[in-house]
């Protein structure tokens, strides 16, 4: 099934085997903890073994050789009429500055928009690691709506971003 392409990758559900794709993602990016790439892969398997449940959803985009080039995982936030997080979005390191990133960012909105969702938050790091994060969501018009210092440890800043994707809400 197709739920989106580009020249250079199809978007469709996460598959059983692409887990070891997404690890290696995950743990090449140089980016994620341990404890992180732990907790994507909780979901990851979630999604994978419960395929019918409705926290989490995950998109993989791949070549047309079928190579994984990266995912996100989205689901509703709790308790709100809307709201959405973007729990992860990664992409193969090989495949930066390929365009993947933001090809899956609009899926991220499109898919918001299909439920009447309103709002998408990020959340991620001030590390220095994390910059090019930070740049991606300024880039694709995420607004950083909040910042709470020393949330993950000292010196290590929570920064949330937001961006309203329905005509109304903007």
């Amino acid at each position: 099934m197709r739920t989106g392409e580009n020249k250079l990758s199809t978007l469709r559900p996460i598959q059983h085997g692409d887990r070891a794709a997404l690890d290696k993602i995950l743990r090449e990016t140089e980016v994620f903890t341990q404890e992180e790439v732990a907790i994507a892969l909780e979901l990851i398997d979630l999604v994978i073994e419960n395929p019918h449940q409705t926290d989490y959803y995950i998109i993989v985009a791949v070549s047309d050789e079928g190579a994984v080039q990266g995912y996100y995982c989205i689901g509703p936030t709790p308790a709100t009429k809307g709201t959405y997080d973007l729990y992860w979005i990664a992409v193969d390191t090989s495949c930066h500055n390929m365009g993947i990133g933001k090809y899956l960012i609009r899926d991220v909105e499109d898919w918001v928009r299909k439920r009447d969702g309103k709002l998408i938050i990020a959340e991620t790091s001030s590390l220095p690691k994390y910059e090019n994060t930070r740049k991606f969501y300024l880039r694709t018009q995420y607004k950083e709506l909040a910042r709470i210092r020393d949330y993950y440890s000292a010196g290590d800043d929570l920064v949330i971003y937001g961006k309203y994707v329905s005509q109304h809400e903007a």
